[in-house]
């Protein structure tokens, strides 16, 4: 579909506020599927600001539920905005939002999860990765049970540059509750440095934008919400496989307290742990007393590339799982237990 310049003075007829389509509906946020919905149009204006200026852009908005954030993003003068919506509770009132705007909003009853974005926008969207992002962005004030999952499926996306990817360094503005925002953020030393700031930021360039209330969501939320902006870098900072850099990361954090010699230790199977785990950090150059929230993205790089390079010395080793070994020997400990019992008898 063509775009053009009269796109951008596109405005919504007068609607009935959401916090009517919300009693027309008789719409309620579904406690275990994580709902709030924000309900103050100058909050979802701001959400969709910071995204940028979206003239003549193709949205992908998940989530959108009763369509607040809809509303902005059609008022911004896109040229087209998709949504996908898994709770059909919300369609009919995302379907009066569609008449009002002829040929502007594209429903899809789905799940963000399984949903291939990258055959959704025409292919003439398409970017070279080094070129500036492509006219695709997505929105979305996602449920707080979705939202850490999903981000981690697309960064690896952005890894292979695939999914919303597929079309170039595609950006992203999105919703998480305001702790996990801030750890997406989180600067080298900053006490919410985590696994997420590590695995984001090696990708992207991430932007805590801004911070809202819980008390603007219906119903209130316990925790305020963080709009974090997401840009994919030309270059990633660790150049090796997704799944290699996750595991890294996350045998870092799961110690987070203790020195990161201990969860790298994890890495290796417990015969080689000591000296395997002292080469690889001497090899790396990093100092094994630092703390997790201490190492920054090129620290990690240095342990990534090294524990590669141990990987393909010993093919193995990359399967090694250090929570299995537990299982094994505490299966092996109850069965020498149950032998020396029954020799007893």
């Amino acid at each position: 579909m063509a775009a053009s310049g009269a796109l951008g003075t596109f405005r919504l007829p007068p609607l009935p506020t959401i916090r009517e389509i919300i009693k027309l509906f008789k719409l309620q946020a579904a406690k275990q599927l994580s709902q709030n919905f924000l309900l103050d149009l100058r909050l979802t204006d701001k959400i969709v600001r910071k995204a940028g200026d979206l003239t003549n852009v193709y949205v992908y908005e998940v989530g959108p539920g009763p369509g607040g954030i809809t509303r902005s993003i059609l008022n911004a003068g896109v040229a087209e905005l998709l949504v996908v919506e898994k709770d059909s509770r919300f369609l009919p009132g995302l379907q009066m939002l569609s008449d009002a705007a002829p040929g502007k909003l594209r429903i899809v009853h789905g799940d963000v999860l399984t949903f291939k974005v990258e055959r959704a926008f025409p292919e003439s969207l398409k970017r070279q990765w080094e070129d500036d992002p492509p006219n695709v962005h997505i929105i979305g004030n996602l449920p707080f049970n979705v939202s850490t999952p999903l981000i981690i499926k697309w960064l690896e996306n952005v890894s292979q540059r695939e999914g919303p990817f597929a079309y170039g360094r595609t950006q992203m503005t999105l919703t998480f509750q305001k702790e996990v925002a801030e750890r997406l953020a989180a600067s080298t030393g900053n006490k919410q440095r985590s696994r997420l700031s590590v695995m984001a930021q090696y990708l992207c360039h991430v932007q805590h934008v801004f911070t809202i209330p819980g008390r603007a969501f219906v119903p209130k939320p316990e925790v305020d919400v963080g709009v974090v902006h997401f840009t994919p870098l030309t270059q990633p900072k660790i150049e090796q496989p997704f799944k290699l850099v996750e595991k890294v990361v996350q045998h870092v954090f799961q110690f987070r307290r203790k020195y990161c010699h201990r969860g790298l230790g994890m890495l290796f199977p417990e015969a080689q742990r000591l000296e395997r785990t002292g080469r690889l950090l001497q090899l790396a150059d990093v100092d094994p007393t630092l703390r997790p929230g201490q190492l920054s993205v090129s620290h990690f790089k240095s342990l990534c590339d090294v524990y590669r390079r141990m990987c393909d010395e010993d093919p193995h080793l990359f399967a090694y799982n250090f929570r299995e070994e537990l299982k094994k020997n505490k299966r092996a400990g109850q069965e020498r237990e149950a032998d020396r019992e029954s020799r007893s008898l």
